[in-house]
């Protein structure tokens, strides 16, 4: 028996078994509803239950309802796999036609013993182990060939867990040509999705959520490397591997991944555009409006749709208040309203202020200066009249 019809054996005797194990009852179903997203009151350890204690999302069962997509099981899309496993998703589609080698083992997934294993099937193995209750589909095939492509449209479209189409598609490759695939695919589809990244040196990366037609696309507003019309492939000089931080792959991912539950559970502002520089801990937001003439002509298309769909909702008509001026007959006393939001220029105001950032605030205010202490006195000068004059003289 080969290595790929063995593993292929393993995968089905584990799907067997966890086939096996959802169908079983009493404290065993128990024990693995509690371990997976389908998670009760009782269960203080529930994934996403603390963020309905503290008032953030209403319905987080709603978790085990959705399916998502993730192209590229490498550094981001391996952590992201995890983490949505750990969350609880419904389903899981994982697209990779890589395999696993012993360089990958700073990706904080992979094992030494699953070298030589595709990624999406080692992917899916370690992942159920972690939650068995999540339902997995691995494609082990590059999704920019034609046959591959039109397979993966497909899947985009009918991979959900009722037959319909996935909802989210997270693209966490780390080349051009396959990110311009799940654009073309997503723009065709009118799929909403997020593109990731880690550039080349490992220190920075970023996060982009696209909505056909709302937002830019991919092929909208092209990374810098080729809108100067050099091929990404010359950036990868043979033989010499990336730099590759576990660091910044997971910090990458987390963000993903936040955003990913945000949309779904819709709670907080999903980003458009997150980045992340490492080396000064900058995170740059953004949020980049679609080019009209755009080559991409499912996104153009999408984009005259957006507009129709805009100009179609009812308008709001704003009513601008006139605020009244208040006329004071008489006035004896002198009394004047001054606009505390302004503050008054008074003896008390510093000289010198600390400018602070944006969502940034003092623990406490430093205490005003006591204005009525007396001002020190001059220091003393015990130099007599004559001694002065004797030393103007001497000048």
């Amino acid at each position: 028996m080969s290595v790929e019809a063995l593993q292929r054996r393993v995968a089905e005797l584990e799907e067997e078994l966890r086939r096996a194990r959802k169908a079983g009852g009493g404290p065993e179903r128990e024990k693995i509803a509690q371990m997976s997203g389908e998670v009760v009151d009782t269960n203080p350890y529930s994934r996403l239950m603390a963020l309905k204690r503290m008032g953030i999302v209403e319905d987080y069962e709603k978790i085990r309802t959705y399916t998502v997509a993730v192209v590229g099981v490498g550094g981001v899309g391996s952590v992201t796999a995890e983490m949505l496993t750990r969350c609880g998703i419904g389903k899981l589609l994982l697209f990779d036609y890589d395999k696993v080698e012993l360089a990958n083992m700073n990706r904080l997934f992979f094992q030494p013993h699953q070298a030589g294993q595709s990624k999406v099937e080692a992917a899916a193995a370690t992942l159920r182990s972690i939650n068995p209750d999540v339902e997995f589909e691995t494609h082990n095939y590059n999704i920019t060939t034609l046959d591959n492509f039109d397979h993966f449209l497909g899947r985009v479209r009918g991979g959900g867990l009722e037959g319909g189409a996935v909802d989210l598609v997270l693209s966490c490759v780390d080349n051009y040509e396959a990110r311009m695939a799940v654009n073309r695919a997503c723009n065709e589809l009118g799929q909403t999705w997020f593109e990731s990244g880690v550039s080349e040196n490992a220190v920075s990366g970023h996060i982009q959520f696209l909505i056909p037609g709302e937002t830019a696309c991919f092929d909208c507003a092209p990374p810098l490397v080729v809108a100067s019309q050099i091929d990404e492939r010359t950036l990868k000089r043979e033989g010499v591997c990336a730099a590759s931080l576990p660091t910044t792959m997971g910090i990458v991912a987390g963000m993903l991944v936040q955003n990913v539950l945000k949309y779904l559970l819709k709670f907080g502002q999903v980003s458009h555009y997150l980045g992340y520089n490492a080396l000064v801990d900058f995170f740059p937001t953004m949020t980049v409006r679609p080019n009209p003439q755009c080559e991409d002509q499912w996104c153009r298309r999408r984009q005259v749709e957006w507009a129709e769909r805009k100009a179609a909702e009812p308008k709001v008509e704003v009513v601008e208040e006139v605020e009244e001026e208040v006329v004071h007959e008489d006035n004896e006393w002198g009394i004047s309203l001054v606009d505390e939001s302004e503050p008054a220029t008074t003896a008390t105001t510093t000289t010198t202020t600390t400018t602070l950032a944006e969502g940034i605030t003092t623990a406490y205010d430093r205490p005003a200066p006591d204005l009525d202490l007396p001002d020190d006195p001059p220091p003393a000068d015990d130099t007599s009249l004559d001694d002065l004059m004797a030393q103007m003289k001497a000048l």
